[in-house]
């Protein structure tokens, strides 16, 4: 039987740059408010870890993992492509395939930045169902809201209306939040958002 936290881990697999800095902290405070708990390989700070055993850690414990693929682009410092996400979704979907138990519940939401992209770079793909979000915070939240809310059939996830509000008066207070703390936005942790975003949405602010 799998764990009640299994099934609400979501694993996020996405860029960590600071193009895309906005759309994540979306994604992240989205999942928290659908009454989800996100996960990515930035809440561990292991050295002695390798990355590969912390990420497929982290896809074991998660019943349903956000993928997205939009930044296959050429490094500006190196001209070669980045693969790390669609790597992850791969090891995503092995493991839904190939596991046994809770695994085989596993649900996946594909995003990209404009439809249908990824057949120009991961054809293999095709059937799956890929969305985009426009690299649109808005149409983020309403996309992985909508995903949560059918694959999880939960009917007390709010609209993806609602959602976007609190997102959007959330940031506005992270600068006061954060001086009271003495930290800076610069300096949060992965874990120190979660944990500022969990905090805001419990105490109803």
């Amino acid at each position: 039987m799998a764990s009640h936290r299994y099934a609400n881990d979501v694993f996020i697999n996405c860029p960590f740059d600071d193009e895309y800095h906005s759309i994540f902290q979306a994604i992240v405070f989205c999942v928290f408010d659908c009454g989800f708990r996100p996960r990515c390989a930035l809440e561990v700070d292991d050295s002695a870890q390798v990355r590969i055993e912390k990420i497929l850690k982290i896809v074991s414990e998660s019943k349903y993992g956000i993928h997205d693929i939009s930044r296959t682009g050429l490094d500006e410092s190196t001209g070669l492509p980045r693969f790390n996400m669609p790597f992850e979704l791969g090891l995503f979907i092995a493991a839904r395939r190939f596991g046994s138990g809770p695994q085989r519940q596993k649900s996946c939401l594909i995003l990209d930045c404009k439809p249908f992209r990824y057949q120009k770079f991961l054809s293999d793909i095709a059937g799956q169902d890929i969305r985009s979000h426009d690299n649109d915070e808005r149409k983020a939240i309403t996309v992985v809201r909508n995903w949560l809310s059918t694959s999880s059939r939960r009917k007390s996830i709010p609209g993806g209306t609602a959602i976007y509000k609190r997102y959007l008066a959330f940031v506005s207070q992270m600068p006061a939040i954060c001086l009271q703390l003495q930290w800076t936005e610069e300096e949060l942790t992965f874990t120190d958002h979660a944990e500022l975003v969990a905090r805001w949405l419990r105490d109803g602010s």
